[in-house]
């Protein structure tokens, strides 16, 4: 998982709804200001309108009453423009006076409504006496409202609502004139008024619906997104996501530093057969068993998720290693009953996160899940349940298979493989009569390495058919050199491997390899494992027939290593048959392995193959091998897999005297002879030659 989404994901996890709703509170808050704002504009404007028609009569009053000087005689005149109004001189005293004096000079007004420069407005007396006479205060004149129809009603501008209220100005003369004025509204501006609050209304509701809609919304789209990413569809719980940030919460919690913790990778090793012969359904709810059972069997504080369809990450924290072992042997034990009609099986891989705060910061949890997994892929070769706890000698294994990985191409290209070669023996005549080609690896980096340390990692990563083209060139480029020389030399056996018969024309790379190299079709056999008979038999009876077509010999290796080869017999038109090495490690029963090995020969006779005894250390093998009628023998008994210069020494002497042949040695390293010493960066690993020599790699 990688670093940015890893923190994206911590992200979503710790965002909470609460941020959402107060958004929504603020948003609707604001819209419900905004709309108010908007009202009172609307208000302000109505109202100003309103009040400019009476403040343009007490400026007409104003200016009139500065341009005549006969005072008392404009009185009529300033009544025609106003009912009500009384004149003051500077001293404050009434000088002129006509209708009602109901003006409230006590309270001045300061209304932000009435912004008009060097008028004063006032309070009317009338609107404090409203709850004593209804005389005074709002009046309305409505006319004949009671026979008009609503529509009519909003539409009548003659219907209004007065609200009474004074006003004052100062003239040139010093004198002050106070008017009273009516602000008259209509029944169509009332109902203005009313559209524009009901609208201000509506919006603020509207505004609030959507964001409360969509506030809902996003944390429904939220806890959606937080269950695709951190929940499980299986198990309805923890999935690896949600696993990797809460362990890492964990470990890095100041608390927890003396801890110890484990990361266990346990895999589910029947589920796919379970799957296959039952269904996916019925898989999915074994799994919710299995995590259940896990569930219930660690403690409430540990963390289990299920991250692929048989892998079950686990955080456990523990006290000592056989505790924990114990802990996930009872774990296992209830798992392979978790079903009264199966047995399942179960491997577990462990990994340790070590105590102190200082390696708990910079730990990554991936990392230590990857190093369960090392562990778990040990036991990949048995079906039995098992725990595997991984350590240093686990690490120098996948640090020399990185490494291997890293240099292979490089070696092929700059040849540091060596083809050595072991005789193979007539034990009645002593009599040269074939060789099998080996590999070595001579690294400027790991120096001399044996088969046992490389070709499994080819095996895995697919490289080995590139050896085997390796070794099948020059291979035929020696014999060709020989030939060359003026030698005799026998057919050489060179190893293909399984992974090959996936190709369609094999047959034709392995011919254009040889004829390349101007070598005989007949000088080179191809040998076969007998695990590749396992596969496709079609494909491969059909490659073998063509192979022999070209002129190349097939033989079957490992002849009694597995459980199919009487069946594979049957089937496949070989030429050769090698008998496993485990034929001659001795036994406790030594008539039955004779009896075997006897009837082994036989039947190769009878279907018309040549027999190769390989792993052949004793003379009393020899002899008994000889009598059986075995064609040829290959073993330490006349031969340890030596390079080509001394093996080109023996082509030439065909057939020698055991006496001399027994001193010989290979010409390997030193080192060698007895163990190898295999350096990576990290590791020095001892290696016995006589291992890969025997099995004949």
């Amino acid at each position: 998982m990688g670093k940015t989404d890893k923190k994206q994901a911590l992200k979503l996890r710790k965002t909470h709804p609460i941020l959402s709703i107060v958004c929504t509170v603020f948003v609707s808050l604001l819209a419900i200001v905004f709309m108010v704002f908007l009202g009172l504009v609307a208000y302000r404007y109505l109202i100003q309108s309103k009040t400019n028609t009476q403040t343009d009569k007490l400026k007409t009053m104003v200016r009139i009453y500065d341009q005549t000087d006969d005072k008392e005689g404009i009185i009529p005149t300033l009544a025609v423009i106003s009912d009500s109004f009384y004149i003051k001189d500077k001293d404050g005293n009434i000088i002129y006076s006509a209708g009602d004096n109901t003006c409230d000079e006590s309270q001045p007004s300061e209304s932000s409504l009435f912004p008009e420069e060097g008028i004063t407005f006032y309070d009317d007396k009338a609107m404090d006496l409203l709850d004593d006479d209804p005389a005074f205060g709002f009046t309305i004149d409505t006319g004949d409202l009671d026979s008009k129809t609503i529509g009519e009603i909003v539409n009548d501008r003659e219907a209004v609502l007065k609200a009474p209220f004074w006003m004052s100005c100062k003239t040139v003369s010093g004198d002050t004139i106070y008017s009273k004025g009516n602000l008259e509204f209509s029944l169509h501006d009332t109902a203005i008024i009313l559209a524009i609050a009901l609208l201000a209304a509506i919006g603020v509701i509207v505004v609030i619906i959507v964001v409360i809609v969509r506030v809902v919304a996003n944390i429904r789209d939220r806890r959606k997104m937080h269950k695709l990413l951190f929940l499980d569809s299986v198990s309805d719980d923890n999935n690896w996501m949600r696993y990797l940030i809460t362990t890492e919460e964990i470990i890095h919690k100041r608390r927890n530093a003396d801890n110890l913790y484990a990361v266990v990778n346990l895999v589910f090793v029947n589920y796919r057969n379970f799957v296959l012969c039952h269904s996916m359904e019925e898989g999915e709810i074994m799994l919710r068993k299995v995590y259940e059972t896990v569930r219930a069997n660690v403690g409430k504080k540990d963390v289990v998720a299920h991250s692929t369809s048989q892998n079950f990450p686990l955080f456990i924290k523990y006290r000592d290693k056989e505790e924990l072992r114990m802990q996930l042997q009872g774990i296992i034990s209830k798992l392979e009953k978790v079903d009264p009609d199966h047995r399942f099986s179960f491997h577990a891989g462990v990994a340790f996160i070590p105590a102190g705060r200082a390696e708990k910061r910079s730990l990554d949890i991936d990392s230590v899940y990857n190093h369960a997994c090392a562990a778990t892929m040990t036991l990949e070769d048995t079906d039995e349940s098992g725990i595997v706890f991984f350590d240093d000698e686990l690490l120098k294994k996948q640090l020399w298979i990185d490494k291997v990985h890293e240099k292979q191409a490089k070696a092929v290209e700059n040849e540091e493989f060596i083809v050595y070669y072991q005789p193979k023996y007539n034990p009645r005549t002593n009599e040269l009569c074939g060789a099998e080609a080996l590999v070595r690896w001579q690294s400027p980096d790991f120096g001399f390495v044996f088969p046992g340390r490389f070709i499994p990692v080819f095996e895995k990563n697919g490289f080995i058919t590139e050896i085997d083209h390796y070794m099948l060139d020059h291979v035929a480029r020696d014999i060709r050199r020989w030939l060359d020389q003026g030698l005799d030399p026998v057919p050489v056996s060179v190893n293909i491997s399984r992974a090959h018969f996936i190709e369609n024309d094999l047959p034709e790379q392995i011919r254009d390899i040889v004829d390349r190299n101007n070598c005989p079709h007949g000088s080179i056999e191809i040998e076969l494992t007998e695990s590749a008979f396992f596969d496709d038999k079609n494909a491969l009876i059909s490659a073998i027939s063509c192979l022999q077509e070209y002129g190349f010999a097939v033989s079957m290796d490992d002849f009694g290593s597995g459980y199919s080869s009487l069946n594979s017999l049957k089937d496949l038109p070989l030429n050769v048959l090698k008998l496993d090495a485990g034929f001659f490690r001795g036994s406790d029963d030594e008539e039955r392995e004779h009896i075997v090995v006897a009837e082994a020969i036989k039947l190769a006779k009878n279907l018309n193959m040549k027999i190769v005894a390989e792993g052949v250390e004793e003379k009393e093998t020899v002899d008994f091998l000889a009598g059986e009628g075995c064609d040829m023998i290959q073993g330490y008994y006349y031969a340890k897999p030596m390079p080509g210069s001394d093996y080109e020494m023996r082509i030439g002497k065909k057939a020698t005297d055991l006496v001399e042949l027994a001193p010989v040695e290979a010409n390997e390293p030193e080192t060698a002879k007895e163990e190898t010493t295999v350096i990576t960066d990290t590791e020095t690993v001892p290696e016995e030659d006589t291992k890969d020599d025997q099995a004949g790699i």
